[in-house]
């Protein structure tokens, strides 16, 4: 193999992708361009919130019994509002536990939700840098 095939090879210097999509979070700071509304803090905090309970459930789904109902749910309630604040991993792998508990369907769930539960604290983290003040 030359030189030059080595330099070629995939490597995990590439930066890891956003957490937040910032498309999504201009067309949230659009609707309230001055900020004088708080719109984008309101909206951070307000999931933030809904983040724990939602946690929960998730992490009780990683075991049996499973709630396949419960989990659809958080599931789907989660998917729309990280969509909403671009936090489009967590969107779709939310998206990924909705179909496989709509469908009744355990096998790889338990996996996906460790995931989701991981994408959630980067999330959480890249929100609560998102609005705090700088210091």
């Amino acid at each position: 193999m030359s030189p030059d095939h080595a330099t070629t090879m995939p490597t995990r210097t590439q930066p890891e992708p956003a957490v937040l999509d910032e498309q999504a979070l201009a067309r949230l700071r659009e609707l309230d361009p001055e900020g004088v509304n708080h719109l984008l803090e309101r909206v951070v905090a307000a999931f933030l919130k809904s983040l724990d309970q939602q946690e929960q459930v998730l992490a009780q789904g990683r075991g049996a019994p499973r709630d396949l109902n419960g989990l659809r749910h958080v599931a789907h309630t989660l998917k729309s509002a990280a969509a909403s604040l671009g936090a489009t991993a967590l969107s779709q792998r939310c998206a990924e536990i909705e179909a496989l508990a709509r469908a009744g369907r355990e096998e790889g769930l338990a996996a996906l939700i460790e995931a989701v539960l991981d994408d959630i604290a980067a999330a959480r983290l890249a929100m609560q840098q998102l609005v705090q003040p700088a210091r």
